[in-house]
């Protein structure tokens, strides 16, 4: 037996050694897949311990307890509490007795620990909650020698990083409970015990010569951050939001931050550490200058402040450290916290003011200078000078903020730094910031605001500037030696700014605006445009693609600011323009406008970002009431409206695209274009049919080369590629029924052959099948115009004010003013839904013979089409211009087509993919709401293991993170439990009329398997009282058709969560279950479901003030999940 063990571990260390030392990828995988098999074998546990305690390799006892952690980490079948408890005890032996264990595997033991102690926080032996002693399990290693405590710090660290952190495979509810409880009962003593031991480590002055001293400094660091770090109130926040960062300290924590020697330990540990820990220290301080502003009284936060303010003013005295990058970044951090947490007002009232803001601008000054240090820094000084910009016309103080003084000087350093970068970034060959346009936008934006301040001074800078630039760039290009490396010198200075000219115009909207800054902007505005009337001149020969981004930029903050419907006319604008350049009024500068876009579209065709840009920019302009109005009257507009051909622009040409992704743009164009047409065309189907001659022709060419047996795949593919994404952005214009019909009539019946042929033949090519299926998405979907503009709102919209509910099912079918409304007379409606059927029935019959695809391209290959599909579907039968009723009247199977077509392509998609992916998720449940609604005898004619297919998936979906998502399943969720229970009301009273086959078949699923909806009531319960609930009166609708139909099952789930309140809340508890059903009848009518929606707030307010400051029990817990 002994021997055959030995064996047994000599093999597995080979394994460990196999798959982690060898370059060879195919013994690599082996020993995965035989370690794998180890991993789920009946014996595991037993072997991971004689590997910890045998194993000669360090990767052996990494595989041991890797092993460990996912076995106690499994939901299904775990570990009885008593063989967790050995393990706990076993590791903490294991590291006490060995401490100088390789890193990793004291690494992975430690995760070990901390995973088992989170999940049994609850878990309770003899009346105690045996694993929330962990003060005292780590107590031991504190007493003992460096490396000891190293591993007792650690452990606090990782178990307070774990307790911090959610996992995908707990409820997150039970996460909450348990960081909550670990909030409450541990976390503050481990802070403590960190700051106390930071004290004694700085007070010793640490020999940091010693490796094991910075080693346990470095963690103590660590444990500190991660206290501080710590989600207290569950918001989850996402650390891209950094710079709008509260700390939510606890109440109970008032101490330690009033105490002014805590703020005092880091700033005094910053200056007496090396630079290497530095970065660590300056990030606890990031966290402690953020903590929530209602901790202190005004008293107490200014003295706070004060010492903060400090601390900063001691850092920028002695500035050596701020040269490491890491530490420079934090220090960066930590003054953009000085204003989002702090008023300008308080601020200028802290004694060092004066002093300390010219540090700062000191500081911001020498940093923007040397731009090519740490850049990604650059955004948080930004942010700090724009909060305080933004704060100028609110503060009340009397004493002076002096801003003026050092607003402008960080205006021009970030300025004149960027102008002078271009020469060096060209000498060199270095990164170009202008590459990365979304971060020269976000800082502009942040400009936008800090060069409004004292505008006058950034306007006459930028003038002088630019004034220099665009002389010198003229003097180049008239010069015949000028070299190439001038002139691009000159071009990037003017690319700069363009960028900046554009962004303090665009920061008009922050600040009250007088008529002198109007003519300043009316300066810098003139000075854009001619030399915009300069570089077009030349683009026949050569032309800055950079400069040209710039361009566009300026022009879309210009439209923002000074064009469109919702504008105040700024007539000293408008005068300097009309002095300088003949501009004088919006009609003319539309003019200027659409020239450069033709321009952009004539000589950038091949430019994918310029063209993209650029047709944003017309299609933004086609938006507003009355400038679309001014557009049409322009012969430039009437060019374009009569010449949209590839002859007049390259970018609609079918053979330049490199691939067929690239026509996206030709979409845009044509919405534009739809939206210009539609301003005069009324029904005037002449000039409609002039408009759309091109497009007939490209129709008429697919369909020739279809008619063929040989034909040019690659050529077709792009002509019907183009001409679907074109006719795409006519169909969204066309929001009007006259317009609409016109295109409806072109393309039925004419044309729909061609597309149907099309999903035939490519059906395995997305690039191809992507835009055919959304453009009939977009047929189908019955939009209707929005008063007083172009934009549209769609037919089956939701209505979320819950005021309107009621209203909306009445006006959705009487609505005049959709789109496809058809006369009484008409088969179109019906043939138009026979055309949606036949697509998604032969798209989806085909899509589903593709066999297995890789799951890096499901999405792409498969999952894409599947969800325009659904979305298809939904628009359809939603749009109200269709009687369901007729297809099974006459015979007809289109409904029944497109329905069976849908159920297979939905079990064809796992669970997990319909919540992965977020497009697919929202088409899914927006149809699958529809078809409860109004279909709801076919969901109740599907086979049992379907219906339990999207009975899960709804369940699943209640707990989606996507507010969308929970709210049409709560909906689904109703018109189930609605129908059920007026089928159960309908079998238990004696009637003529039988129950249908399907509602007899679908109760007795129901009946069969009560598991499913008991469920979702418990799910639904649970998010109401112990979650964040967003969109309580969905949840209530189906909650109380759930309770009515499973009233024992809620009987007992409401005794189980009395049950685990402390004694002295219960009786609070199941009083509030008493209120809750408090006048509620045995009925789903609306006055009944509206008490209960009423009653349901009271519930949950009274349930959370009951349960505030108690920790609920395990049973609960352990009911909800």
């Amino acid at each position: 037996m002994l021997a055959k063990q030995t064996a047994s571990l000599a093999q597995l260390e080979n394994l460990c050694k196999q798959l982690y030392e060898t370059t060879d990828t195919a013994t690599r995988l082996q020993a995965e897949k035989a370690l794998v098999e180890f991993t789920n074998s009946p014996d595991c546990l037993s072997k991971c311990q004689l590997l910890l305690e045998r194993g000669s390799s360090s990767y052996s006892q990494l595989l041991a307890a890797t092993c460990l952690t996912k076995l106690v980490s499994r939901t299904n079948n775990p570990l009885p509490l008593e063989q967790r408890i050995d393990i706990r005890n076993y590791v903490l032996n294991y590291l006490a007795t060995r401490p100088k264990l390789a890193t990793f595997v004291t690494q992975a033991l430690i995760q070990l620990y901390a995973r088992i102690t989170k999940l049994g926080w609850f878990d309770c032996q003899k009346d105690e909650y045996v694993f929330r002693n962990v003060i005292t399990d780590v107590t031991r290693f504190l007493q003992d020698s460096v490396e000891h405590c190293i591993i007792g710090v650690t452990i606090l660290s990782q178990l307070t990083n774990e307790i911090n952190q959610a996992d995908t495979t707990h409820p997150l509810t039970k996460h909450r409970k348990i960081a909550s409880s670990f909030r409450d009962s541990s976390l503050f003593d481990i802070f403590t015990l960190s700051c106390n031991l930071l004290k004694q480590a700085s007070g010793k002055n640490l020999n940091l010569n010693d490796e094991s001293q910075h080693g346990l400094l470095m963690q103590l660091l660590k444990l500190t951050h991660n206290c501080l770090n710590f989600d207290f109130i569950g918001t989850s926040t996402d650390e891209s939001s950094d710079d709008l960062c509260t700390v939510q300290i606890p109440t109970s924590w008032r101490s330690a931050f009033l105490d002014s020697s805590t703020l005092q330990l880091f700033f005094d540990l910053y200056h007496s550490i090396p630079p290497s820990f530095s970065p660590l220290v300056l990030s606890c301080l990031v966290q402690i200058a953020s903590v929530r502003r209602s901790l202190f009284n005004n008293a107490e936060r200014a003295k706070f402040l004060s010492h903060l303010v400090d601390g900063v003013k001691r850092i920028l005295e002695n500035p050596q450290s701020l040269s490491d990058p890491n530490n420079y970044h934090e220090f960066c951090r930590l003054l953009a916290r000085l204003k989002s947490n702090y008023q300008l007002g308080e601020l200028v009232k802290v004694e060092n003011y004066p002093e300390v803001i010219r540090l700062i601008a000191n500081f911001t000054v020498t940093s923007l200078q040397h731009w090519e240090f740490a850049p990604n820094s650059v955004h948080y000084l930004l942010s700090l000078w724009q909060r305080l910009a933004a704060s100028v016309p609110y503060v009340k103080a009397t004493e002076p903020h002096m801003l003026e003084t050092y607003t402008p000087e960080v205006t021009k350093a970030y300025i004149t730094s960027r102008l002078e970068s271009v020469h060096i970034i060209l000498r060199d060959g270095l990164e170009d910031p202008l590459d990365d346009t979304g971060l020269v936008q976000q800082q502009l934006d942040q400009l936008s605001t800090i060069g409004r301040c004292e505008y006058e001074k950034t306007c006459a800078l930028l003038v002088q500037l630019f004034d220099q630039s665009a002389q010198s760039y003229q003097e180049l290009l008239q010069s015949a030696t000028a070299s190439p490396m001038d002139v691009a010198v000159q071009e990037g200075r003017l690319t700069w700014l363009v960028y900046i000219i554009g962004a303090v115009i665009g920061g008009r909207v922050s600040f009250a605006s007088t008529d002198e800054q109007d003519a300043m902007d009316g300066e810098l505005v003139c000075r854009v445009l001619q030399l915009m009337n300069l570089t077009d001149s030349r683009l026949a020969q050569a032309g800055n693609e950079k400069l040209e981004l710039a361009m566009l930029s300026f022009f879309e903050q210009f439209r923002k600011i000074y064009i469109g419907d919702q504008v105040q006319k700024s007539s000293k604008l408008y005068r300097r323009l009309s002095e300088v350049l003949g501009l004088n009024d919006e009609t003319m500068v539309l003019s200027v406008f659409i020239g450069k876009i033709i321009t952009n579209l004539k000589y950038w065709g091949r430019c994918e970002p310029i063209t993209s840009k650029t047709l944003q920019l017309l299609n933004d302009l086609s938006i507003g009431y009355s400038s679309v109005r001014k557009l049409v009257k322009l012969s430039a507009v009437q060019f374009m409206l009569n010449n949209h051909t590839s002859e007049h622009f390259s970018f609609l040409g079918i053979n330049n695209q490199s691939n067929l992704t690239d026509m996206r743009c030709r979409t845009t164009f044509y919405t534009a274009l739809g939206r210009l047409l539609m301003v005069d065309l009324g029904e005037d189907e002449d000039q409609y049919e002039q408009f759309m001659l091109p497009l007939t022709a490209a129709f008429e060419t697919v369909a020739q080369m279809f008619s063929t047996n040989t034909f040019n795949e690659q050529e077709a593919k792009r002509t019907l590629v183009g001409l679907v994404r074109d006719l795409r952005g006519i169909a969204f214009a066309f929001n009007a029924k006259t317009s609409f019909m016109m295109l409806f009539e072109w393309i039925y019946p004419s044309y729909m052959p061609i597309l149907q042929r099309a999903i035939e033949l490519w059906y395995h090519d997305p690039a191809c099948t992507t835009p055919v299926l959304k453009l009939m998405a977009e047929l189908v979907h019955n939009r209707v115009p929005r008063k007083g503009g172009t934009g549209i709102v769609s037919a089956g919209k939701k209505i979320t004010n819950i005021s309107h509910v009621s209203q909306f099912s009445q006006t959705k079918r009487q609505d005049q003013s959709q789109r496809l409304q058809f006369d009484v007379s008409s088969p179109n409606g019906i043939l138009l839904f026979r055309e949606t059927s036949k697509m998604i029935t032969t798209y989806g019959n085909r899509i589903l013979t593709l066999g297995e695809v890789p799951k890096d391209q499901v999405y792409a290959l498969k999952l894409k089409g599947i969800s325009i599909c659904f979305s298809m579907l939904k628009a359809a039968l939603s749009g109200s211009y269709v009687n369901f009723g007729v297809f099974r009247l006459y015979g007809d199977d289109a409904l029944d087509n497109a329905l069976q077509t849908f159920i297979k392509l939905l079990l064809s998609i796992p669970h997990s993919d319909l919540l992965d992916y977020p497009k697919l998720s929202q088409s899914y449940y927006s149809l699958l709401e529809v078809l409860t609604q109004d279909h709801m005898n076919f969901i109740a004619s599907l086979e049992p293991h379907v219906i339990m297919y999207i009975l899960s998936s709804i369940s699943e979906g209640l707990t989606a993170l996507d507010t969308m998502v929970c709210t049409g399943c709560c909906s689904c969720l109703d018109h189930i439990v609605t129908y059920l229970f007026k089928q159960l009301s309908r079998s238990t009273k004696k009637r003529t009329t039988p129950l249908t086959q399907e509602s007899d078949r679908f109760l007795h699923i129901m009946q069969q398997h009560p598991e499913m909806i008991q469920q979702m009531l418990s799910t639904v319960l649970n998010i109401i009282i112990f979650e964040d609930c967003r969109n309580q009166w969905s949840m209530s609708r189906p909650l109380l058709g759930l309770i009515l139909l499973n009233e024992k099952y809620f009987s007992d789930l409401r005794n189980s969560i009395v049950n685990s309140q402390p004694p002295e809340k219960q009786q609070a508890m199941h009083l509030c279950f008493e209120n809750l059903m408090e006048g509620i009848e045995r009925n789903l009518l609306t006055k009944n479901r509206d008490r209960f929606t009423q009653n349901l707030s009271a519930f949950r307010r009274e349930v959370n003030d009951s349960m505030k400051n108690s920790t609920y029990g395990v049973n609960s817990n352990d009911m909800m999940s």
